[in-house]
């Protein structure tokens, strides 16, 4: 009882954090003590739609998760606190990254918010790609903007504002314009000598544009770019009411920088030293390496980005991951209550992930592809997910749960393969967190054998990266003055952390090698089955 009333008293007294991230299928709030453990969490899913041809989320629903999300944790502490939220001492926002949100000078939205998930933009990203040499991918947000001015669309002309998910909450809660170092390089390249976007690309970016009269100039529709542990503004009276509409929650908190979902895997995985790595797996994946020296050229299949502190990070990111898992597995739970069984969810994904563990190592002969989306890294500006299997594959449900494993790891694979084997860049371990990883062992074992890296889990892999949120929020209001992030992970919140770690077996290195001779091979079917 002891524990409950000092708990109690924690949270009257602020001494918590709170991050809140809007992922793709998920909005999730995870509210900390001050030793960084979870103290209470909520949740609210959600879907993007694909209409007119663009996949996109409503504003709308960004504040019905919030405030769904919000009231379950607060339920949560009531519950097993006796306490009611009114403050926390620090609030951090999170969101899946890039994308495309503008409004104009009355705040009024002028398009329809564009994410991460569209291919539309291939004409503006290889133009900038060879005007800045460096790799602009199609779903960064100047990708989006360029393409919006190359296609003439009316709204450019009235643009005052340019931001990412993250950006446009912290700013309806906050009033300000600010972002995070990760986030704001997704939207522009980042120069990691003044932690803000390249002077010089800016410069080329309006030159470029000139001819078409625009009234604004890049720089000052961008969010200003703070770093890791600076204060990004305070909570106002109406953006406590947008989480919390009872009025419970006051007004006055210490905001950080909202950050995008790469950087928050990289805090929840205490993966933001050099040669440190993290692979993020749910509805996308995306690894993510901290560079020691600049790669030897520009590669389509590489970004770019930062960490929360600004050092430079390789980013492998694929469009595609969970999504074809999820749905064959709800199939299986449909033939299930066909027979008149009552599956629960979480047995079910970890009785066939486990099945995975136990198929052949190459799958046996099996292929397919999880493309729901387009994959820039393969080519391909729309997805068809694509089962193939020749005469003598062995169809069995070990083998094929395990080539639906190989297939949400097979595209990451080839953009790997550049930075480990062609640029040669180390790395002494890969952090997995995400959906992929919840059942222990499975995913993280043949992730391994994909990359041929040891592959480690934590114990807080689960959290993900609304912890890793509310982590970065509780730095900026706890960090003695000069203190590093790497170091106050490493001392304050991970010293306790036990992670297992798991070795690539060579037979499962020589099998997803096979898989992926038949994968690239195969990758003309795909493109066929795209015309469809």
């Amino acid at each position: 009882m002891r524990e409950v009333n000092d708990m109690k008293r924690e949270i009257a007294a602020g001494r918590t954090s709170l991050g809140i991230e809007l992922g793709s299928t998920r909005i999730k709030a995870v509210l900390l003590a001050a030793d960084h453990s979870p103290i209470a969490s909520g949740g609210h899913a959600w879907e993007n739609r694909l209409e007119n041809g663009v996949w996109t989320y409503s504003l709308d629903d960004v504040w019905i998760g919030i405030k769904s999300c919000f009231r379950e944790l607060a339920d949560e502490v009531r519950e097993r606190y006796d306490a009611q939220l009114s403050t926390v001492g620090a609030i951090g926002i999170s969101a899946m990254m890039h994308g495309y949100l503008v409004f104009d000078k009355d705040d009024r939205q002028l398009a329809p918010f564009r994410t991460w998930r569209n291919t539309m933009t291939e004409q503006a990203a290889e133009q900038l790609t060879e005007r800045f040499r460096f790799n602009i991918p199609q779903r960064w947000s100047v990708a989006h903007l360029y393409q919006a001015i190359l296609n003439g669309e009316e709204h450019v002309k009235d643009i005052a504002f340019m931001t990412t998910l993250s950006g446009y909450v912290h700013r309806m809660l906050t009033g300000e314009k600010f972002i995070g170092l990760d986030d704001a390089s997704g939207m522009f390249p980042i120069d990691a000598q003044i932690n803000s976007y390249n002077e010089s690309m800016l410069r080329s970016f309006d030159l470029l544009t000139e001819e078409h009269d625009l009234n604004w100039k890049l720089e000052d529709i961008l969010p200003r770019v703070l770093n890791a542990g600076d204060r990004a503004g305070t909570l106002t009276k109406e953006g406590a009411a947008l989480i919390d509409p009872t009025g419970l929650l006051n007004p006055g908190i210490p905001l950080c920088p909202p950050e995008g979902d790469a950087g928050t895997g990289m805090v929840a995985t205490n993966s933001i030293a050099k040669r440190g790595g993290n692979v993020s797996a749910g509805t996308s994946i995306f690894a993510m390496i901290v560079l020691e020296k600049a790669l030897s050229q520009v590669y389509k299949e590489i970004d770019i980005v930062a960490t929360p502190t600004g050092d430079p990070v390789a980013m492998v990111h694929c469009n595609n991951c969970a999504s074809d898992i999820d749905a064959w597995i709800g199939l299986f739970g449909e033939v299930l209550e066909a027979f008149g069984c009552e599956p629960d969810k979480t047995a079910l994904y970890e009785t066939f992930y486990k099945r995975a563990s136990e198929g052949e190592a190459d799958g046996g002969g099996l292929l397919s592809y999880n493309y729901f989306a387009g994959e820039p890294i393969t080519g391909l500006d729309e997805g068809r997910p694509l089962l193939i299997r020749m005469p003598d594959s062995r169809l069995t449900l070990d083998n094929f749960m395990r080539n639906l494993l190989f297939s949400a790891m097979g595209t990451l694979k080839l953009g790997m393969d550049i930075l480990t084997e062609q640029e040669h860049v180390r790395v002494d371990r890969m952090l997995g967190h995400g959906g992929l990883f919840k059942v222990k062992g499975a995913a993280q074992g043949i992730m391994a054998a994909a990359l041929n890296i040891p592959v480690a889990v934590m114990e807080t892999a689960g959290e993900g990266g609304a912890w890793g949120m509310a982590i970065l929020a509780a730095y900026m209001a706890q960090k003695e003055d000069g203190e590093p992030l790497d170091r106050y992970l490493d001392e304050k919140v991970f010293a306790h952390y036990a992670t297992e770690s798991i070795d690539p077996r060579p037979e499962d290195v020589r099998g997803f090698e096979a898989y992926m001779e038949r994968y690239v091979k195969g990758l003309a079917a795909e493109r066929a089955a795209t015309e469809i």
